[in-house]
C-alpha cells in the first residue's frame, strides 16, 4: 500500500482515536484518490485485457439446473455451524455455534442459527402436534396447526442469545487461542413471525391471582421454565416461521415461544403447553444451571434479561491480515433492554476510544451492526469494542464482570472483547 498514491491519500485522512482508527467522512469522501490505492497490486487494463480470450471454464460452457430449494455455494461449506464439545454424561445436550465472523448485516440464516438442545430434536408431526393452555384460566384451550394458522401474524427482527454464550472467556484463566465462532456463536438474530402470546392468554380468559406461567416443550427431557406472566403478556410471541420460512426442527417446528431479550433457554422450543399458575415451577434448568452465583454467594435466579454486549467480527480471533493498509473493522451489537445507543472502537487497548457508524436499521433487542475505518501500518495492536444500550447501559471489562461472580460463572459474560493484531497479521484472543 506504500507510494506516491498513498502518501496523497494518507494527508487527507484524519484519525479519530489511536491505533490507525479513521474519521469515516473523510474516508468515504477519498472518492478516486482511495480507488487508486485499493487498486495496487491489481492486474494491469492492458493485460487484462489480453488475458480475455483466454475465458475461465464456467464462461466457455452451459451452467447447472438449480434446485427445488436453493443451497449456498460449493465455495462456501466451510461457513457452518460448529458443535461445542459435549460430555458423554451429557450426550442430550449439544450446542451449535453460528459462524458470526463470515456474516454481514444483521439477519442470520437459518441454517447457521445457534442452536441449543437439551434433549435432542424430537421428530414432530405437525399433524399431531398441539398447544395446550391451561390452569388458572377460565377456558382450557388446545389448539392444533391448523387453527393457529388462522390467526393474523405479526413480525419482528430480534436475537436470541444462550445464557452461556462466551463462557470459554469467563471461566478459563488465560485467553483461548480461538475464533469468533468458538467463543461467542451462540447468539443469531432473526426475523421471526407468529402470534402474540397476549392474544392466546386473553382467548383462555386469565384468571385473577395469575402471576406466572410454565412454558413446556415436547422434548425428551420436557425442558420448562417458569416465565412471569408480563412478560408473555407484552412482547412474547409464539413463533410459526423464521426468515420467512416455517421454522426448522433445529429451532423448534412445529412452534416455539420467543421471549424478545431474555437468555436463550426460556425462548422454549416445540412448545407444546403453557400452565398459568400463581408461583413459579423452580424446574431443574431454572434451579440449577441456570440460576447464577455472585461472588458473595448470593444467588440470581430469575433474572432472564441478556445485558449489553458486542464483539468485532472482522478482523477476529484466528483471521489473518494479508497485508498492511486499509481495512474496515466491524462487528455486531446487542442488548436485552431495548436498542443499541452507541458502540466505541479502541485501537490501542483502550486508553483511546472513537464512535463507530452504526449502520440502519437500529432496531430493539435486535443486533445492530457497528464499523469504523482502520489504517493497519503493520504493528501490533489491540482492537476492542464497547456498547452502550438505550437504557444507558455499557459493557464493563473483563476484571469488573468477574468482580461480581463467584469464580465459576459464566452466564450471561457480557465483558468487552479484545482481539491482538499481531505483527504477521494474525488475530488473537486476549484478554485487555
Amino acid at each position: 500500500m506504500a507510494g506516491t498514491g498513498w502518501t496523497t491519500v494518507n494527508t487527507r485522512l484524519r484519525q479519530v482515536a489511536g491505533g490507525g482508527l479513521l474519521d469515516r467522512r473523510d474516508f468515504l469522501r477519498l472518492g478516486a484518490g482511495f480507488a487508486t490505492i485499493a487498486a495496487a497490486g491489481q492486474m494491469p487494463i492492458a493485460q487484462a485485457q489480453g488475458a480475455a480470450s483466454a475465458r475461465p471454464a464456467w464462461q466457455r460452457m452451459l451452467g447447472q439446473a438449480d434446485l427445488p430449494y436453493g443451497q449456498p455455494s460449493g465455495h462456501e461449506a466451510h461457513v457452518q455451524r460448529h458443535l461445542w464439545d459435549t460430555t458423554p454424561e451429557t450426550a442430550g445436550f449439544a450446542g451449535w455455534h453460528s459462524p458470526i465472523q463470515h456474516l454481514r448485516g444483521i439477519i442470520t440464516p437459518n441454517g447457521l442459527h445457534f442452536a441449543v438442545h437439551h434433549n435432542g430434536i424430537p421428530d414432530i408431526d405437525p399433524e399431531g402436534h398441539r398447544l395446550i393452555i391451561h390452569g388458572l384460566v377460565e377456558r382450557p384451550l388446545s389448539f392444533d396447526l391448523a387453527r393457529l394458522l388462522r390467526y393474523p401474524l405479526v413480525s419482528a427482527i430480534r436475537f436470541i442469545e444462550c445464557a452461556g454464550n462466551t463462557a470459554a472467556n469467563a471461566l478459563s484463566p488465560t485467553a483461548m487461542d480461538a475464533d469468533a465462532q468458538s467463543l461467542s456463536g451462540q447468539v443469531s438474530c432473526a426475523e421471526w413471525t407468529g402470534i402474540p402470546l397476549r392474544v392466546l392468554l386473553a382467548e383462555a380468559g386469565v384468571k385473577p391471582g395469575a402471576r406466572w406461567v410454565v412454558a413446556e416443550g415436547a422434548d425428551g427431557g420436557s425442558h420448562a421454565r417458569s416465565l412471569p406472566l408480563q412478560k408473555l403478556m407484552d412482547d412474547a410471541v409464539l413463533a410459526l416461521y423464521q426468515n420467512g420460512e416455517r421454522l426448522r426442527p433445529s429451532q423448534g417446528y412445529p412452534m416455539r415461544l420467543l421471549v424478545p431479550g431474555w437468555e436463550g433457554n426460556v425462548n422454549v422450543k416445540w412448545l407444546h403447553r403453557l400452565e398459568v399458575t400463581d408461583q413459579p415451577a423452580h424446574t431443574k434448568d431454572e434451579s440449577g444451571l441456570y440460576t447464577r452465583v455472585l461472588e458473595d454467594g448470593g444467588l440470581l435466579q430469575f433474572a432472564p434479561t441478556m445485558e449489553v454486549k458486542s464483539i468485532i467480527t472482522q478482523p477476529s480471533g484466528q483471521q489473518l491480515l494479508p497485508e498492511p493498509g486499509f481495512y474496515e473493522i466491524s462487528g455486531l451489537a446487542w442488548s436485552g433492554r431495548g436498542g443499541i445507543r452507541r458502540v466505541e472502537v479502541s485501537g490501542d487497548g483502550g486508553r483511546s476510544w472513537a464512535a463507530a457508524q452504526l449502520q440502519s436499521p437500529v432496531l430493539d433487542k435486535a443486533f445492530t451492526r457497528f464499523s469504523i475505518p482502520w489504517h493497519w501500518t503493520g504493528g501490533r495492536h489491540l482492537l476492542m469494542s464497547r456498547a452502550e444500550d438505550c437504557q444507558g447501559q455499557r459493557q464493563p471489562d473483563r476484571k469488573a464482570w468477574k468482580a461480581q461472580y463467584a469464580r465459576h460463572s459464566f452466564n450471561h459474560y457480557n465483558a468487552i472483547q479484545a482481539w491482538r493484531v499481531n505483527r504477521d497479521g494474525r488475530v488473537e484472543n486476549h484478554y485487555g
